[in-house]
Protein backbone atom coordinates (compact mmCIF):
# COMPACT_ATOMS: atom_id res chain seq x y z
CA UNK A 1 0.00 0.00 0.00
CA UNK A 2 2.84 2.42 0.88
CA UNK A 3 4.51 1.73 -2.48
CA UNK A 4 1.19 2.41 -4.28
CA UNK A 5 0.70 5.72 -2.44
CA UNK A 6 4.29 6.74 -3.16
CA UNK A 7 3.85 5.92 -6.86
CA UNK A 8 0.57 7.86 -7.00
CA UNK A 9 2.24 10.87 -5.34
CA UNK A 10 5.13 10.77 -7.84
CA UNK A 11 2.73 10.60 -10.82
CA UNK A 12 0.67 13.49 -9.41
CA UNK A 13 3.81 15.55 -8.83
CA UNK A 14 5.03 14.95 -12.39
CA UNK A 15 1.64 15.94 -13.80
CA UNK A 16 1.48 19.10 -11.66
CA UNK A 17 5.02 20.05 -12.67
CA UNK A 18 4.06 19.69 -16.34
CA UNK A 19 1.43 22.38 -15.95
CA UNK A 20 2.58 25.93 -16.57
CA UNK A 21 1.07 28.58 -14.31
CA UNK A 22 3.22 31.55 -15.29
CA UNK A 23 4.95 32.76 -18.42
CA UNK A 24 4.59 34.78 -21.60
CA UNK A 25 2.63 34.04 -24.77
CA UNK A 26 3.05 36.00 -28.01
CA UNK A 27 0.03 36.08 -30.31
CA UNK A 28 -0.43 37.16 -33.90
CA UNK A 29 -3.77 38.75 -34.75
CA UNK A 30 -5.04 38.97 -38.32
CA UNK A 31 -8.06 41.23 -38.80
CA UNK A 32 -10.07 41.77 -41.96
CA UNK A 33 -10.37 45.53 -42.50
CA UNK A 34 -13.96 46.77 -42.82
CA UNK A 35 -13.81 48.56 -46.14
CA UNK A 36 -17.37 47.31 -46.70
CA UNK A 37 -18.48 49.47 -43.75
CA UNK A 38 -17.89 52.62 -45.81
CA UNK A 39 -20.44 53.78 -48.34
CA UNK A 40 -19.90 56.58 -50.86
CA UNK A 41 -16.16 55.92 -50.55
CA UNK A 42 -13.95 57.19 -53.35
CA UNK A 43 -13.07 54.11 -55.49
CA UNK A 44 -9.44 55.25 -55.68
CA UNK A 45 -9.29 55.28 -51.88
CA UNK A 46 -11.00 51.90 -51.57
CA UNK A 47 -8.37 50.30 -53.83
CA UNK A 48 -5.56 51.54 -51.59
CA UNK A 49 -6.91 50.13 -48.34
CA UNK A 50 -5.52 46.63 -47.60
CA UNK A 51 -7.95 43.78 -47.03
CA UNK A 52 -6.36 42.68 -43.76
CA UNK A 53 -4.00 43.76 -41.02
CA UNK A 54 -1.65 41.61 -38.89
CA UNK A 55 -0.32 42.66 -35.49
CA UNK A 56 1.37 41.04 -32.51
CA UNK A 57 0.41 41.06 -28.83
CA UNK A 58 1.92 39.61 -25.70
CA UNK A 59 0.21 38.06 -22.69
CA UNK A 60 2.11 37.96 -19.39
CA UNK A 61 0.68 35.80 -16.59
CA UNK A 62 1.56 34.79 -13.03
CA UNK A 63 0.01 34.67 -9.55
CA UNK A 64 -3.53 34.36 -10.98
CA UNK A 65 -3.14 37.67 -12.82
CA UNK A 66 -2.38 38.60 -16.42
CA UNK A 67 -1.44 41.57 -18.58
CA UNK A 68 -2.32 41.85 -22.29
CA UNK A 69 -0.60 44.47 -24.44
CA UNK A 70 0.13 45.43 -28.02
CA UNK A 71 3.62 44.96 -29.47
CA UNK A 72 4.43 48.04 -31.62
CA UNK A 73 5.92 47.66 -35.07
CA UNK A 74 8.70 49.99 -36.22
CA UNK A 75 7.24 50.30 -39.71
CA UNK A 76 3.94 51.69 -38.40
CA UNK A 77 5.37 55.22 -38.00
CA UNK A 78 2.97 56.19 -35.24
CA UNK A 79 0.30 53.62 -36.05
CA UNK A 80 -1.49 55.56 -38.79
CA UNK A 81 -1.93 55.05 -42.52
CA UNK A 82 -3.58 57.57 -44.82
CA UNK A 83 -5.39 56.69 -48.04
CA UNK A 84 -6.47 59.64 -50.18
CA UNK A 85 -8.27 60.28 -53.43
CA UNK A 86 -9.97 63.11 -55.28
CA UNK A 87 -12.92 63.20 -52.89
CA UNK A 88 -11.03 63.14 -49.60
CA UNK A 89 -9.68 60.10 -47.85
CA UNK A 90 -9.51 57.75 -44.92
CA UNK A 91 -7.03 57.76 -42.04
CA UNK A 92 -6.81 54.39 -40.31
CA UNK A 93 -5.23 54.37 -36.88
CA UNK A 94 -4.23 50.85 -35.98
CA UNK A 95 -4.24 48.83 -32.77
CA UNK A 96 -4.22 51.64 -30.25
CA UNK A 97 -0.44 51.66 -29.87
CA UNK A 98 1.71 50.66 -26.94
CA UNK A 99 -0.33 52.71 -24.48
CA UNK A 100 -3.31 50.35 -24.47
CA UNK A 101 -3.16 47.44 -22.03
CA UNK A 102 -5.55 45.13 -20.20
CA UNK A 103 -4.97 43.75 -16.70
CA UNK A 104 -7.02 40.99 -15.06
CA UNK A 105 -7.02 39.74 -11.48
CA UNK A 106 -8.82 36.39 -11.45
CA UNK A 107 -8.86 36.14 -7.66
CA UNK A 108 -10.78 39.42 -7.38
CA UNK A 109 -12.69 38.95 -10.64
CA UNK A 110 -11.70 42.43 -11.85
CA UNK A 111 -10.44 43.88 -15.11
CA UNK A 112 -8.63 47.20 -15.65
CA UNK A 113 -8.10 48.50 -19.20
CA UNK A 114 -6.06 51.45 -20.36
CA UNK A 115 -7.77 52.83 -23.46
CA UNK A 116 -7.24 55.77 -25.79
CA UNK A 117 -9.70 57.83 -27.80
CA UNK A 118 -8.42 60.71 -29.93
CA UNK A 119 -5.17 60.79 -27.91
CA UNK A 120 -7.02 60.93 -24.59
CA UNK A 121 -6.21 58.18 -22.09
CA UNK A 122 -8.68 56.43 -19.80
CA UNK A 123 -8.34 53.76 -17.12
CA UNK A 124 -11.50 51.65 -17.26
CA UNK A 125 -12.37 49.43 -14.29
CA UNK A 126 -14.91 46.64 -14.68
CA UNK A 127 -15.68 43.12 -13.50
CA UNK A 128 -14.75 40.07 -15.58
CA UNK A 129 -17.93 39.11 -17.42
CA UNK A 130 -18.71 35.39 -17.74
CA UNK A 131 -19.66 33.91 -21.11
CA UNK A 132 -21.54 30.68 -21.75
CA UNK A 133 -19.34 28.24 -23.67
CA UNK A 134 -20.13 24.94 -25.36
CA UNK A 135 -17.34 22.40 -24.88
CA UNK A 136 -16.62 19.79 -27.53
CA UNK A 137 -14.47 16.67 -27.64
CA UNK A 138 -12.58 17.91 -30.71
CA UNK A 139 -8.86 18.48 -30.14
CA UNK A 140 -5.78 19.62 -32.04
CA UNK A 141 -2.14 20.34 -31.23
CA UNK A 142 -0.85 23.92 -31.08
CA UNK A 143 2.80 24.57 -30.19
CA UNK A 144 3.10 21.04 -28.77
CA UNK A 145 0.07 21.53 -26.51
CA UNK A 146 -3.13 19.50 -26.86
CA UNK A 147 -5.99 21.97 -27.20
CA UNK A 148 -9.71 21.41 -26.84
CA UNK A 149 -12.35 23.25 -28.86
CA UNK A 150 -14.98 25.47 -27.24
CA UNK A 151 -17.55 27.69 -28.95
CA UNK A 152 -19.77 30.61 -28.04
CA UNK A 153 -21.46 33.49 -29.83
CA UNK A 154 -21.52 37.23 -29.37
CA UNK A 155 -23.28 40.21 -30.81
CA UNK A 156 -20.85 42.37 -32.77
CA UNK A 157 -21.68 45.96 -33.60
CA UNK A 158 -20.13 47.45 -36.69
CA UNK A 159 -20.66 51.01 -37.84
CA UNK A 160 -21.56 51.76 -41.44
CA UNK A 161 -20.29 55.22 -42.35
CA UNK A 162 -20.93 57.54 -45.24
CA UNK A 163 -20.13 61.13 -46.12
CA UNK A 164 -23.16 63.19 -47.13
CA UNK A 165 -22.87 66.92 -47.75
CA UNK A 166 -19.65 67.08 -45.76
CA UNK A 167 -21.15 65.23 -42.78
CA UNK A 168 -20.28 61.75 -41.50
CA UNK A 169 -23.31 59.50 -41.14
CA UNK A 170 -22.82 56.61 -38.66
CA UNK A 171 -25.27 53.71 -38.70
CA UNK A 172 -24.77 50.86 -36.16
CA UNK A 173 -25.39 47.37 -37.53
CA UNK A 174 -25.66 44.40 -35.15
CA UNK A 175 -24.51 40.91 -36.18
CA UNK A 176 -24.34 37.64 -34.23
CA UNK A 177 -20.94 36.05 -34.69
CA UNK A 178 -19.64 32.58 -33.82
CA UNK A 179 -16.52 32.45 -31.63
CA UNK A 180 -14.27 29.37 -31.71
CA UNK A 181 -11.57 28.97 -29.06
CA UNK A 182 -8.87 26.32 -28.74
CA UNK A 183 -7.59 26.11 -25.16
CA UNK A 184 -5.10 23.94 -23.31
CA UNK A 185 -5.23 22.77 -19.70
CA UNK A 186 -1.44 22.32 -19.85
CA UNK A 187 -1.58 26.01 -18.91
CA UNK A 188 -4.38 25.90 -16.28
CA UNK A 189 -4.94 29.65 -16.19
CA UNK A 190 -8.10 31.23 -17.73
CA UNK A 191 -6.21 33.52 -20.10
CA UNK A 192 -6.23 34.34 -23.79
CA UNK A 193 -7.06 37.03 -26.35
CA UNK A 194 -10.24 39.03 -25.62
CA UNK A 195 -11.78 36.32 -23.42
CA UNK A 196 -10.15 36.40 -19.99
CA UNK A 197 -11.40 34.39 -17.03
CA UNK A 198 -13.55 32.11 -19.17
CA UNK A 199 -12.10 28.66 -19.87
CA UNK A 200 -10.11 26.22 -17.67
CA UNK A 201 -6.93 26.83 -19.61
CA UNK A 202 -5.07 29.23 -21.89
CA UNK A 203 -6.64 30.02 -25.27
CA UNK A 204 -3.94 29.48 -27.91
CA UNK A 205 -6.14 30.14 -30.93
CA UNK A 206 -9.30 32.22 -31.34
CA UNK A 207 -11.49 32.72 -34.41
CA UNK A 208 -14.20 35.39 -34.34
CA UNK A 209 -16.88 35.65 -37.03
CA UNK A 210 -15.50 32.96 -39.33
CA UNK A 211 -12.08 34.51 -39.85
CA UNK A 212 -13.01 38.17 -39.39
CA UNK A 213 -10.57 38.29 -36.46
CA UNK A 214 -8.10 35.45 -35.81
CA UNK A 215 -5.57 35.15 -32.98
CA UNK A 216 -2.84 32.49 -33.05
CA UNK A 217 -0.18 31.84 -30.41
CA UNK A 218 3.30 32.11 -31.94
CA UNK A 219 5.52 31.31 -28.97
CA UNK A 220 5.21 30.34 -25.32
CA UNK A 221 7.88 31.11 -22.72
CA UNK A 222 8.05 29.80 -19.17
CA UNK A 223 9.87 32.86 -17.83
CA UNK A 224 8.14 36.18 -17.12
CA UNK A 225 8.94 39.43 -15.37
CA UNK A 226 6.16 39.42 -12.76
CA UNK A 227 6.81 43.09 -11.91
CA UNK A 228 5.28 44.05 -15.26
CA UNK A 229 1.97 42.40 -14.40
CA UNK A 230 0.14 45.27 -12.75
CA UNK A 231 -2.90 47.44 -13.33
CA UNK A 232 -2.39 50.50 -15.58
CA UNK A 233 -2.67 53.96 -14.03
CA UNK A 234 -2.11 56.40 -16.90
CA UNK A 235 -5.38 58.17 -17.70
CA UNK A 236 -8.72 59.38 -16.41
CA UNK A 237 -10.28 56.77 -14.11
CA UNK A 238 -13.79 55.77 -15.24
CA UNK A 239 -16.22 52.86 -15.11
CA UNK A 240 -17.14 50.91 -18.23
CA UNK A 241 -20.42 52.85 -18.46
CA UNK A 242 -18.66 56.19 -18.09
CA UNK A 243 -16.12 55.22 -20.74
CA UNK A 244 -18.91 54.37 -23.21
CA UNK A 245 -20.42 57.81 -22.62
CA UNK A 246 -17.04 59.52 -23.05
CA UNK A 247 -16.46 57.64 -26.30
CA UNK A 248 -19.80 58.77 -27.75
CA UNK A 249 -19.05 62.35 -26.71
CA UNK A 250 -15.63 62.34 -28.38
CA UNK A 251 -16.98 60.72 -31.56
CA UNK A 252 -19.63 63.44 -31.69
CA UNK A 253 -16.88 66.05 -31.38
CA UNK A 254 -14.97 64.41 -34.21
CA UNK A 255 -18.08 64.44 -36.38
CA UNK A 256 -18.61 68.13 -35.64
CA UNK A 257 -15.01 68.90 -36.59
CA UNK A 258 -15.45 66.99 -39.84
CA UNK A 259 -18.63 68.94 -40.58
CA UNK A 260 -16.88 72.26 -40.06
CA UNK A 261 -13.55 71.53 -41.68
CA UNK A 262 -14.08 68.65 -44.08
CA UNK A 263 -11.07 66.39 -44.66
CA UNK A 264 -10.55 62.70 -44.09
CA UNK A 265 -12.42 59.99 -42.29
CA UNK A 266 -10.38 59.16 -39.20
CA UNK A 267 -11.13 55.60 -38.12
CA UNK A 268 -9.57 53.71 -35.22
CA UNK A 269 -8.87 50.01 -35.75
CA UNK A 270 -8.37 48.04 -32.51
Amino acid sequence: MKRFLLLAFIIFSIDAAAQQKEGRIVYERTMQLPVRNFTNLDPDVAKQIPKSRTDQYELLFANNQCLWQFLPRAEDEGGEQTFTGGGGGVVLRFAGGANEVSFCDFTKGTRVDQREIMDRSFVVTDSIKSVEWKMTEETKTILDHTCRKATTSRVMTRTQMSMENGEIKRTPIHDTAEVVAWFTTDIPVPIGPEYQGQLPGAILELDIANGQIVYKAQEIATQVNTKKIKAPKEGKKVTAEEFAAEREKLLAEMQENMRNGGGNFRIRMQ
